[in-house]
């Protein structure tokens, strides 16, 4: 069964002959084909460079028999053609040079077409499209979820308490609502036009919204957007991921906000996700990245609770529970996409193998 057939029916719940695997962030700081190029090109400049973007989006699949690419982006470049001024520091992450400090910033966000503000994105897509032309690798494309894409936004950068866009929320309903609904907005024709560029699946990454919400903010201020976006996504009849950070508490409000598959973290274990959003919803995670740091011993067992709690049923893509760390070793990730892709469905109610094995 090719690569595109095996994720692509994971993601709408058919049976596959085995368990698909791709991982967040699979292209990265971790692969020294990646390092070698920031040595020349800092990360906005590769990101807006279609022929770079392609580049590395395949530099991880000339490294592992991966199941699915997804292209090589950020999830911030979209707040930029909204009038945000975006820069990576390093040792410190993304930062926004103007953050929203008042209500009439908000009025200012412009809401351009995905096509003039990231052509370069859409470009990259249809140049890996062309290169996997014959392989049977499935694209996907991804899109900042509007509640993170928010918080970056009004915080200026990565945030402890998110006090400041929570206090948006709180204080001024109305100005939130334009908000959202401007992200909203934006997201849904970047995420369609990646469809129209030729991606087979799409992601949507709801990082912060779990660390930062509880149930009842989650519900009021978060679901029914999300149920906007993802009700949009519809017409292209691809699959969408819904990835969400740190929801494990709510995890039912998050299914019920939309996506064909559920993607999880680490911090609930597969099996009781599974029983809480209905075994009928693909799901897609969840190993603990930090796993990948550790000796091959310890990781294999930690894929074996993975593999085991995820279960026999249909509609499984193993995934981390978020994406690779830079110092993951090479060969854990060969080790581990080698190992998952052994197992068949059925085998994953076996017993995990002990750590005196031969390998250990």
């Amino acid at each position: 069964m090719s690569a595109d057939a095996v994720f692509l029916n994971a993601c709408r719940g058919l049976p596959t002959a085995r368990i698909p695997v791709w991982l967040m962030r699979q292209a990265g700081r971790y692969l020294p084909a990646y390092r070698e190029l920031r040595r020349s090109y800092d990360l906005l400049t590769m990101i807006r460079t279609p022929e770079l973007a392609a580049q590395v989006t395949l530099q991880p699949l000339a490294e592992f028999t991966l199941d699915a690419a997804i292209i090589f982006s950020d999830i911030l470049p979209p707040l930029e053609g909204m009038g945000l001024e975006l820069s990576f520091v390093s040792g410190k992450g993304p930062v926004i040079g103007n953050p929203i400090e008042r209500s009439y910033d908000i009025d200012l966000l412009a809401a351009p077409p995905a096509t003039e503000v990231m052509a370069p994105t859409l470009e990259a897509i249809r140049l890996v499209k062309h290169e996997l032309k014959g392989r049977g690798t499935p694209l996907i494309g991804f899109a900042g979820a509007p509640f993170t894409l928010a918080s970056y936004a009004v915080e200026g950068g990565g945030s402890r308490s998110y006090s400041r866009v929570k206090s948006l929320m709180y204080r001024e309903p109305s100005a939130w609502k334009r908000l959202m609904t401007k992200l909203v907005t934006v997201q849904t024709d970047y995420l369609l036009r990646q469809v129209d560029a030729g991606a087979d699946a799409l992601q949507v990454f709801d990082s912060f919204v779990g660390l930062a919400l509880g149930p009842d903010d989650y519900e009021r201020y978060v679901a029914p957007y999300n149920r906007v976006l993802f009700a949009a996504l519809v017409e292209r009849e691809v699959p969408v991921i819904h990835y969400s950070g740190g929801t494990g508490a709510y995890l039912e409000t998050v299914a019920a906000s939309g996506g064909d598959v559920l993607s999880v973290d680490w911090r609930i274990a597969l099996d009781e996700a599974r029983r809480r959003v209905g075994k009928q919803r693909p799901i897609q995670g969840n190993l603990d990245p930090v796993a990948m740091l550790a000796p091959w011993r310890e990781l294999r067992a930690h894929i074996d609770m993975v593999l085991a709690k995820a279960g026999a049923e249909p509609g499984y893509i193993f995934n981390l529970g978020q994406g690779l760390l830079p110092e993951t070793p090479l060969d854990n990730v060969k080790r581990m996409v080698d190992y998952v892709q052994r197992y068949s469905p059925a085998e994953t109610h076996k017993q995990p193998h002990t750590r005196t094995e031969e390998g250990a």
